[in-house]
């Protein structure tokens, strides 16, 4: 894989001081990690956009009220190899409103691989029980609320 910063767009959706997010597992660092959904920004595409696709890719669900909220820059490790992200932080919310009801749901990339999303409680990561990946967004998150 070519070393390159990757743009990805990210979105915020709260209800009820919980926020939701995928489950995900680097198996090299043996850790369990949370992160809001969203995915790369392709080629010719407003990052807005970009999150408004993943959204409808991976859980069927379309969002609206989208605003950005900040732009972070990640660093990071995952699998054994080195990435960089330019991470767009957007808020919204949940066009259909009985997915706010649900526990947790199945997510799909486009390779047909699930994932577990589901409502976790930003306490559940300020007490540290489990890190929220990009870095710097429970910060950002605990300043907006």
């Amino acid at each position: 894989m070519s070393k390159r910063i990757r743009p990805v767009a990210i979105c915020v959706i709260r209800y009820n001081n919980k926020i939701l997010v995928f489950e995900g597992e680097d198996p090299v660092k043996g850790e369990t990690f949370y992160r809001p959904l969203g995915g790369s920004v392709e080629f010719g595409e407003y990052s807005h956009q970009a999150v408004a696709r993943e959204f409808l890719e991976e859980i069927n669900a379309e969002i609206t009220d989208i605003k950005l909220l900040d732009t972070l820059e990640n660093i990071f490790n995952y699998r054994g190899e080195q990435l960089h992200e330019i991470i767009f932080v957007y808020e919204g919310k949940l066009a259909d409103n009985s997915i706010y009801e649900k526990e947790s749901f199945t997510g799909y990339e486009d390779d047909g691989s699930s994932f577990k999303t589901l409502w976790m409680p930003l306490d559940y990561f300020v007490n540290k029980k489990a890190p929220l990946y990009p870095t710097g967004l429970l910060e950002l998150l605990l300043k907006t609320v």
